[in-house]
């Protein structure tokens, strides 16, 4: 198949009914299918239900320092659990502190915290700056831009490159005093898929930022969610910001519920001993303590880093077939240059651009298919997509047939809207 921009009008017409027609055959069969939320499927939160099963006498509700879990206190978390996430994610325990479910809620609390209170360095609290900015790296995820947008941040975007945000525009940026931090998700990044490379987080540890109280929102989401090939490696951005003196710069956040259950995971924050030290006088005011049984009940099931891999690679083969499926539709776009799309290692989500001043369309097609995308804009601040034309896909939600017949449309929606912009040219 030629360019779509090559096609003759008639050509172009030809095409049009063909894909029309097939497009109407699913359109009638009143399907419901979902593409819009990085979300497991049921049959993936099955692969974790023995950490549930487990009968715990009382002998086993203590900790390894002899704290009793079903009761109040420590309120960083008990040892193991610390240990569980330094295994999984290289940094050191020192720098963790466990929460509850949920890291999102871990960086609405810390954003929540330096509005009231500010955070190491800062000269006033953040509520009390008369002007504060935040940059979103773009296409990103939407929970983070509203929540900045939320508290008041003008946000200014910043395009990712297959390396990372552009760190020539970032540094730029940080000149600016009343910037006030930015968002990462350093690894299989939502929705692009990409990893920072080594220079950009040595750049963002390194960079000379104007605002004394500058962070560094490092959302590590998906360390561990490989699916095929070799596993991106992504440098340890505490290492980098301990050789220059910014270590106080890092909020780190993760979680374990991709890993077992959204609703029932555990979540961590790490920082420098500094800001934990800052954090805690706040902390032991709003809560006497975490759900610690939960804690046990993930290190009792993941006895050890080897235990946590082997559990990935179940995940990963369920995971896998899913993406690769839609890799398998989005190829039958391949050289009508109407679509570009990433194919990640990892990660729970598949970036798709297309032919610009289509999006919008394509969504709509989809809804009247039957099939739910995430927003169109979603992945920009204040939920728009300059140039309409990024897509979000997330295929782990539907069982693998579903996913299949999901981006059999989308593909054909992907053509319409195209074969529609060329046709009114």
């Amino acid at each position: 198949m030629k360019k779509y921009s090559d096609l003759t009008r008639s050509e172009l017409q030809h095409e049009y009914r063909q894909v029309l027609e097939k497009y109407n055959d699913y359109k009638a069969k009143g399907l419901k299918l979902d593409l819009s939320r990085g979300k497991p499927n049921s049959d993936q939160l099955d692969i974790s239900l023995p950490l549930l099963s487990e009968a715990r006498p009382r002998e086993k509700c203590f900790s390894i320092n002899g704290v009793d879990c079903r009761n109040y206190g420590v309120l960083d978390g008990i040892p193991e659990m610390k240990q569980l996430f330094a295994d999984m994610l290289g940094i050191k325990t020192e720098y963790i502190t466990v929460g509850g479910n949920s890291s999102l809620q871990l960086m609405y609390d810390t954003l929540a915290r330096a509005m009231l209170f500010g955070v190491l360095g800062s000269r006033r609290p953040w509520c009390k700056e008369p002007v504060k900015k935040w940059i979103c790296v773009t296409p990103g995820y939407d929970r983070h831009f509203k929540m900045t947008e939320l508290f008041g941040f003008e946000l200014i975007s910043v395009p990712m490159t297959p390396t990372g945000p552009d760190m020539d525009m970032v540094e730029a940026i940080v000149k600016d005093p009343t910037v006030k931090g930015i968002w990462c998700v350093p690894k299989y990044s939502n929705p692009s898929g990409n990893t920072y490379s080594d220079d950009t987080v040595r750049r963002l540890a390194s960079m000379e930022c104007a605002a004394p109280d500058f962070r560094i929102m490092w959302d590590n989401a998906y360390a561990v969610h490989n699916f095929r090939g070799e596993c991106d490696k992504l440098l340890d951005i505490f290492t980098e910001a301990e050789k220059y003196g910014n270590l106080d710069r890092i909020f780190y956040f993760a979680s374990t519920s991709k890993i077992t259950f959204p609703g029932g995971g555990v979540a961590m924050l790490a920082a420098s001993p500094a800001n934990l030290q800052h954090i805690a006088q706040f902390l032991g005011v709003q809560t006497i303590g975490y759900d610690k049984l939960n804690q046990l009940r993930h290190t009792t099931y993941f006895k050890d880093k080897a235990t946590l891999d082997n559990h990935m690679k179940i995940l990963a083969e369920f995971i896998g077939r899913k993406f690769e499926i839609t890799f398998k539709a989005l190829d039958n776009l391949r050289g009508l240059d109407i679509a570009e799309w990433t194919e990640p290692n990892g990660g729970y989500f598949v970036n798709l651009n297309v032919l610009p001043g289509t999006a919008k369309r394509v969504y709509q097609l989809m809804e009247e298919a039957g099939v739910t995308l995430t927003a169109v804009g979603a992945t920009y601040p204040y939920g728009i997509d300059p140039q309409d034309k990024n897509l979000r896909i997330a295929p782990t939600y539907p069982t693998d047939a579903e996913v299949e017949v999901a981006t059999d449309i989308l593909v054909l929606a992907v053509k319409l809207a195209a074969l529609e912009t060329y046709l009114k040219s």
